[in-house]
């Protein structure tokens, strides 16, 4: 389902997002958006926080804490060797 809502650009060329779209994007004040223009096309996407995005987003993988200190060890251990 698509969502088509029209906006008026206003002083200083402002653009308010109206409260559907916040609400469907999970927009919260201070976030931040990439802006792409193509032709005459306008593209606005959420850039997603990675900490917002780890505690509240969808999770897929899980992972022990020993697991976390083994791989922690070898990646260290690679960063040693590599450095004079």
């Amino acid at each position: 389902m698509s969502l088509v809502v029209e906006v008026t650009v206003g002083k200083k060329h402002a653009i308010y997002l109206p409260k559907v779209i916040v609400n469907k994007l999970n927009l919260k004040e201070s976030d931040k958006l990439i802006i792409q223009v193509k032709g005459s096309i306008l593209i606005m996407k959420p850039v997603i926080d990675p900490i917002r995005l780890a505690l509240h987003g969808s999770k897929f993988a899980k992972i022990k804490p020993e697991q976390v200190e083994v791989i922690s060890l070898e990646e260290q251990e690679k960063y040693t060797k590599s450095t004079p």
